[in-house]
């Protein structure tokens, strides 16, 4: 289950995701994330595993907030007794107050959305929290958390190679269990995208970003961390349930303005509006539109995830899931890639080689079936 807060304090530069930075509507929003929950549940037949608070900012969520949807969960869902539920927090909102009102919930993990520990960073960015924060956010959150993951942006304009690995070890010293790092990507219609049009901000360089992801993977291997799906690092114990799952292809109902929903063939997602979808589900309207996934979408899609894990594709389920048809396409189209040492074999699986980690969406776009 993801539940979508669409809230933030100030707009990051480079973030495309849906929110707004006014919370005025947030008990409005609060009581309408309820309402669809009461109204979708009848489509989760089984047990509830993971619970994910993304957004926006969910740390903005006060105690009662979230008791309030908590309440909602546990009263028409069944959710399995040690499920895995994330909250996803910035470092500024993160108090000893705070901590210990998401300690006290049935919240066990915590994702903290650090991106850099360097000033200059932060403030390219545009990020609500300084380094200090970031730093002291975390320190405080070992106390009441186990379970902590946290954010780490690479390629970002000005930054070297050398302060990139400076981020690293600060996060390797605060004994964090896992790291999920990205790219900084220039979105259309961003801050970013139009102070680069503007030459406010360099451009971002693949190459840098390459190189980065490089060192990355050279310094978090080295400390004992599986890069086991291409943007996510943890220690063994503490790979993300709820992330998994996704990458898996296992059904999954979102909650809240923009959020996706998959049910294994059809895929919703809810309008990207926070009054208009208030003012649907006051009216018990549920404002989503809904795609039934083709078989090739179906096939496309299972490329894509996971030839993006360390687990790759299992050719025997892929004729399983679409049939032989599809097994011989994927055989036939990996030839070259294997050839050009992109692709490797390992226990009759396909997966990416060292050298093609860091193409592997492209990759996976050359397996794709595309319709003649």
């Amino acid at each position: 289950m993801y539940i979508h807060i669409p809230f933030c304090k100030q707009a990051c530069h480079y973030c495309d995701f849906h929110f707004s930075t006014s919370v005025k509507k947030k008990p409005e929003m609060v009581e309408a994330i309820c309402k669809e929950l009461l109204l979708r549940k009848e489509e989760i037949s089984g047990d509830v595993e993971t619970i994910y608070f993304g957004g926006g900012t969910p740390s903005l969520l006060s105690a009662e907030e979230l008791q309030q949807i908590f309440d909602v969960i546990h009263s028409n869902y069944s959710v399995v007794e040690n499920a895995e539920i994330t909250l996803e927090a910035n470092p500024d909102d993160l108090s000893e107050e705070k901590l210990k009102m998401l300690a006290a919930s049935t919240i066990n993990r915590l994702s903290i959305g650090v991106q850099s520990f360097f000033e200059e960073d932060l403030k390219l960015m545009n990020r609500a929290h300084n380094a200090e924060e970031a730093l002291e956010s975390i320190k405080l959150a070992k106390q009441y958390f186990g379970n902590i993951s946290i954010d780490l942006i690479y390629g970002i304009p000005g930054m070297s190679n050398r302060r990139w690995k400076e981020n690293l070890q600060i996060a390797l010293d605060l004994e964090v269990p896992h790291i999920s790092s990205y790219a900084l990507t220039v979105e259309p219609k961003t801050a970013l995208k139009s102070m680069i049009e503007k030459g406010k901000v360099a451009p971002v360089e693949e190459e840098l970003a390459k190189e980065q992801y490089e060192i990355m993977i050279e310094t978090l291997s080295a400390a004992n961390f599986d890069n086991y799906e291409f943007s996510n690092f943890g220690k063994p114990g503490f790979f993300s349930r709820n992330n998994t799952a996704y990458w898996f292809g296992k059904p999954y109902l979102g909650i809240g303005p923009s959020a996706h929903s998959f049910d294994g063939f059809h895929r919703k997602w809810n309008i990207s509006n926070n009054t208009l979808y208030i003012k649907s589900l006051q009216k018990g309207e549920i404002p989503a539109e809904i795609e039934k996934l083709s078989i090739s979408d179906r096939y496309n899609e299972l490329v894509m995830t996971r030839l993006r894990t360390k687990w790759g594709i299992a050719v025997d389920e892929v004729e399983r899931s679409f049939g032989k048809k599809y097994k011989d396409y994927l055989l036939r189209e990996a030839t070259g890639l294997i050839e050009d040492k992109l692709l490797e074999w390992h226990n009759n699986r396909l997966q990416v080689s060292k050298k093609g980690k860091f193409l592997s969406d492209g990759i996976a776009s050359e397996l794709f079936w595309v319709e003649n």
